[in-house]
């Protein structure tokens, strides 16, 4: 383990679940102080398809975090000052509208709809700066899921809930009536905190189940979560690590790019 002073320099980051350590090649973990507090667990540093990779687990080592208790500014300012300018973020989510997508399906959606409310969801603490977020994620992230597993689905509004319930149907319900497509519990406020820190961010989305007004029966269960996502986890790992060795230069993306020339209200490590 080694301090963030003498820490290796990574690329690319990943957020992500405890099973997907295994990924990394070559691994350190790297302690990084950050002035929101410690992140999740110390950053795992390693290489990906030829590339420097610093891996979160974004729920702490043990599942520790609930999803409204996550250290998301952390999480995020460890890995940028790390130097990372992409970030995968693989999750579970529900489904909402079953003539869109099914469990078992990888997406990776083009909208978000943010619905947290506990949770500190900026690095601006005075002044005025006003991040556009028009287009939450990165599209050149996005094309490289599609890139390395065309099975990938792509579009879509992700809604994010508070947790760490899971929705009532008659919420469900509601989500799907809005033309939603998947709901979740940690994809706000990292997107917009990625945005802030001029990073590119996208999901890649593992339907583990259709969400409480979409099913038949008794609604969502953890057990059946949990034991979905953990038999995707291999298929995870290999979209993520042919993602990241098929990634873009990050140079001129928008995600960046939009902050040139401006004064921001927060520092950028």
């Amino acid at each position: 383990m080694v301090n963030s002073g003498a820490a290796r320099r990574a690329e690319v980051g990943v957020i992500g679940g405890t099973g997907l350590y295994e990924f990394l090649s070559d691994a350190e973990e790297v302690v990084v102080e950050t002035p929101y507090g410690p992140p999740s667990a110390p950053v795992t540093v390693g290489t990906v398809a030829g590339r420097s990779v610093a891996f979160v687990p974004r729920h702490g080592r043990s599942h520790e975090y609930p999803p409204h208790a996550i250290p998301y500014r952390a999480n995020l300012w460890a890995l940028r000052a790390l130097g990372v300018t992409q970030v995968l973020s693989p999750s579970a989510v529900g489904g909402l509208r079953p003539e869109a997508v099914a469990p078992g399906d990888l997406v990776t959606p083009d909208q978000l709809v943010d619905r947290t409310w506990r949770r500190i969801p900026s690095f601006v603490e005075s002044g005025a700066t006003h991040v556009p977020l028009a287009d939450p994620y990165c599209a050149r992230v996005a094309k490289a899921y599609v890139a390395s597993d065309p099975s990938v689905k792509t579009g879509g509004t992700l809604i994010v809930i508070e947790g760490p319930r899971f929705s009532t149907r008659a919420e469900s319900v509601h989500h799907a009536a809005q033309g939603w497509t998947l709901v979740g519990m940690t994809g706000a406020p990292e997107a917009a905190l990625a945005r802030e820190l001029r990073m590119c961010y996208a999901p890649l989305c593992l339907v583990t189940d259709m969400d409480a007004g979409a099913a038949e029966g008794e609604g969502v269960d953890e057990d059946d979560v949990y034991a979905l996502f953990a038999a995707n986890l291999e298929r995870m790992r290999t979209v993520l690590t042919d993602t990241i060795g098929g990634l873009p230069h990050p140079a001129g993306c928008s995600c960046s790019a939009w902050a040139e020339g401006k004064s921001l209200a927060y520092d950028i490590p």
